[in-house]
């Protein structure tokens, strides 16, 4: 909880003891009033008000009417017997603490500081494939729109001093629709601050920067990962996330417009959704191919005025999860632009499942759907379907260059994801979240630091006393040198 958070609730619980307890005097009234008004609104100005203490509130307020009755009203005795005083206290500790225990379960946490020199400056951008129809649009001349941010490198001292931006409300978004949560209950993301600062100039220290792509599960947001984003970019990183419109959350365009996630149809066979999986994933590729023509075009030439002859073309990568990671390893399977990938529990809908892969690729999965490979076991993860051990097989024993298969232990498939900060006593229940976070950012800046910028990694040799979580897969971890 926020400090004047646990003001709310001291003075909430002073104010109560003082009316239930206390002889009657108005001094003391006047004070415990005072004492409410002014730390609630320190508390909403400051803070701002959230879900997680509406009854906090709701006592806050029934105290404030009797409060003033008692100053303003004729005196009138009324005796209370010490049951009913007790009572009157459980219920209000026992309301009290529902906001106590609501703001703890689902925090406004502070993010774990990015380990690199750099500080992080973004951009937002809209852009149009005029090349491509919209497809999922009822507007037969629509044309493919996206929404990326790009994250880039900035001096620390350029930062300084500038406002934070704050996790954006599509946030919230997409953890109702992934776990089926009211959206209203993570209001709150809007007031947690990140590292990034907006439309700093980019740093000089290097002559340009590598690139790597981020593609977001399906019913998520760009920005699901960003102490991943974030920790890549303080260590010298240009990260584009993109924003796949009908399979990402939301997307709200700067004119007011948003595109908001389209649920898959029914499909009477696995094979039915597979295809339909294949064409989606394809969607997404395209979406990645573009993007990257797009900033290629802004190497020459740069509209924002921050990249020209900046961007290292020559040293692209790909991360995803889930439904990103699938893009990822199809759009390494299409590209060849992009030089290597880490998926994150991400199936293989597409050309790679039967050609494999030529660039380096790193596989991470969680305990859970590690076991689902297992025949013999029928309680399969959710994200298990029929096709996944073989396709998975494919890709693994066809790639030709660097692969990885890292197994987590304690993970479940959001755990890749900030989910482990956002609720930690719901979804880090085994393991701490900090810890958790600094487990998939960590790899995927290993791997990208070994891939792109040709800097051997130890923590890619194998297991770590760090990550006693992580187990190197034998079969499909294989190296070429």
């Amino acid at each position: 909880m926020r400090a004047l958070e646990v003001m709310v609730i001291v003075v909430i619980l002073a104010a109560a003891a003082g009316v239930v307890f206390a002889k009657r005097d108005r001094r003391l009234d006047a004070m415990l009033l005072s004492g409410i008004v002014i730390v609630g609104l320190l508390h909403g100005v400051i803070d701002h008000l959230r879900i997680q203490m509406v009854p906090a509130y709701a006592v806050a307020v029934i105290l404030l009417v009797v409060l003033l009755r008692r100053l303003f009203m004729p005196y009138k005795h009324i005796s209370s017997s010490w049951f009913k005083k007790g009572l009157l206290s459980i219920i209000i500790l026992g309301v009290s603490g529902l906001s106590v225990y609501s703001s703890l379960l689902l925090p406004v946490f502070t993010m774990p500081e990015p380990t690199g020199n750099y500080a992080i400056g973004t951009i937002s951008r809209h852009l149009t494939d005029e090349a491509r129809a919209e497809t999922k649009s009822a507007d037969p001349d629509a044309k493919r729109e996206l929404l990326i941010n790009v994250w880039y490198p900035v001096d620390q001292s350029v930062a300084e001093g500038k406002p934070k931006e704050h996790y954006p409300s599509e946030v919230g978004e997409a953890i109702s629709l992934v776990f089926g949560i009211p959206k209203q209950l993570f209001s709150h993301v809007t007031k947690i601050s990140t590292h990034v600062v907006e439309g700093a100039v980019l740093s000089g220290k290097e002559p340009s920067y590598p690139i790597v792509f981020f593609s977001p599960g399906i019913r998520s947001t760009r920005f699901q990962s960003m102490t991943a984003i974030e920790e890549l970019v303080s260590h010298g990183y240009i990260v584009v996330g993109m924003d796949h419109p009908y399979t990402s959350a939301k997307v709200t365009f700067e004119d007011g417009r948003s595109i908001l996630y389209q649920a898959d149809p029914d499909f009477p066979t696995s094979s039915g959704l597979y295809n339909y999986n294949v064409e989606g994933v394809g969607i997404r590729v395209a979406d990645a191919r573009f993007v990257l023509d797009t900033i290629t075009e802004w190497n020459t030439k740069d509209p924002n005025g921050l990249f020209e002859g900046k961007l290292d073309l020559e040293r692209v990568g790909i991360f995803g999860h889930s439904y990103g990671g699938a893009t990822t390893a199809e759009a390494l399977a299409q590209d060849k632009r992009f030089k290597a990938g880490v998926s994150l529990e991400g199936g293989f809908w597409g050309e790679v499942a039967h050609t494999g892969l030529q660039q380096p690729f790193l596989y991470m999965l969680t305990g859970g759907t590690a076991k689902s490979l297992d025949p013999a076991n029928t309680n399969k993860d959710k994200v298990f379907f029929d096709e996944f051990e073989t396709d998975l097989d494919s890709v693994m024993t066809k790639s030709t260059n660097d692969t990885y298969y890292l197994i987590v232990d304690h993970f479940i498939h959001q755990s890749f994801t900030e989910i482990a900060l956002l609720a930690p006593s719901l979804f880090a229940k085994e393991v701490d979240p900090v810890h958790n976070i600094d487990i998939t950012r960590s790899y995927v800046t290993a791997f990208f630091d070994q891939y792109l910028k040709g800097e051997h990694q130890v923590l890619l040799d194998g297991p770590s006393a760090k990550y006693p979580e992580v187990a190197f897969d034998g079969k499909y971890t294989k190296k070429s040198s």
